[in-house]
């Protein structure tokens, strides 16, 4: 007599439409919202409804510059669900809840084994995609999900009781820790983040945690208290203070032993070589695009100062990264606290102008295809 499969095992595939609302990017700050054929999937592969997904300053460079091909769909801070899997898909079942990395290194080319898996060619290629030319996918209902994202470790199943909101920032803090990491502080260090928006917000906590004094730079007192919530007590208002004046007093005329510039433009590079001490490092996290910047070389060489950058995640921190954003929801870790708007997917548009034009009121902008994207 054949065994039958208890009815609770049964997985009954969700009725998915064969259409879906996207916000496509069309050209030099030209997003609009369509419909366009939900992706297909292949073998290994997964559909993902996408639940919530945050904008990301790379999203808008590529909006504001041009820097990419169009028609494209951006978006790539994203959880959701599992609502198809692929011949072959072990792993995940339909309804997992999940967040999505759309790029994996492959874990054993010169790049990757010299610790600078962005420069790894298999992680440049985009592997999650909402249709048309890979790049992302998450601002739509339902992205694709490749094969080499799912079998090496991109696709991470979300704990129950952490909301979508909070996992989509597993890529972000792996971004950020990837950077606090390569500055390899001590806690008799000073260092000096600055830009308060969501990413340098990140980066002041997570440096915090190693025992440094952190302090934190940025035009807006709003975002300085936002901080306090994360312990960040040493602000500095950058409207009224002078920077590396502040910096210098708080380290015995010394300056920064590090310094973190987590603010788009070239502007503050100069800035932040003078905040750092002699020997000190200067880490670029938010300057993602090419050309040139005037900087004093003598403070690199007379004065031993290091200049160094750091570009996207690490899959040697995912473990930890993982650790952090889940068990850190409800332990002084939620990152929900940095999200200032909340937008449907028919108004991402209008997210993407918010974003586009940070204010004081602003922080980490999401677009949310699903409702209800923070519940469980």
């Amino acid at each position: 007599m054949a065994t039958q499969t208890p009815a609770a095992e049964i997985q009954t595939e969700p009725r998915i439409p064969a259409t879906m609302r996207a916000a496509v990017y069309r050209g030099v700050n030209d997003v609009r919202i369509e419909t366009v054929p939900v992706p297909a999937i292949g073998p290994g592969e997964l559909l993902v409804r996408i639940a919530t997904c945050g904008i990301c300053g790379t999203d808008l460079k590529k909006i504001h510059t041009g820097s990419h091909s169009a028609p494209r769909i951006f978006g790539h801070e994203m959880a959701g669900t599992v609502v198809r899997a692929g011949q072959g898909v072990s792993d995940f079942r339909l309804g997992d809840r999940v967040m999505v990395y759309h790029h994996v290194p492959c874990g054993h080319c010169y790049f990757c084994r010299k610790h600078t898996p962005a420069q790894c060619l298999v992680y440049k290629k985009v592997g999650t995609t909402a249709g048309l030319e890979p790049s992302g996918g998450g601002f739509s209902e339902y992205i694709r999900v490749m094969d080499w994202i799912v079998a090496n470790g991109g696709v991470v199943r979300i704990p129950a009781g952490v909301p979508f909101e909070q996992a989509a920032f597993v890529e972000p803090v792996n971004t950020v820790l990837k950077g606090v990491k390569l500055l390899n502080l001590a806690p008799d260090e000073t260092v000096l983040v600055i830009g308060q928006g969501p990413i340098g917000l990140m980066h002041a906590a997570l440096a915090s945690r190693t025992g440094a004094t952190v302090l934190t730079s940025d035009l807006y007192p709003e975002r300085h208290a936002i901080g306090a919530r994360f312990g960040l007590k040493h602000a500095i208002h950058a409207g009224q203070e002078d920077v590396v004046e502040r910096v210098r007093s708080a380290t015995e005329g010394r300056g920064a032993d590090a310094v973190v510039l987590a603010v788009g433009g070239n502007g503050l590079i100069r800035t932040a070589m003078d905040a750092a001490r002699p020997g000190g490092k200067v880490m670029l996290f938010a300057q993602t695009q090419h050309g040139e910047a005037p900087f004093d070389p003598g403070a690199v060489c007379m004065d031993e100062k290091t200049l160094l950058g750091s570009y996207s995640s690490s899959f040697e921190f995912l473990d930890e990264v993982t650790d952090l954003v889940f068990g850190g929801y409800r332990n002084g870790f939620d990152m929900t606290q940095l999200i200032s708007h909340r937008f449907p997917l028919e108004q991402a548009v209008e997210a993407i102008e918010i974003a586009s034009h940070p204010q004081a009121g602003s922080m980490k902008i999401m677009i949310e295809p699903a409702p209800g994207a923070g519940a469980e």
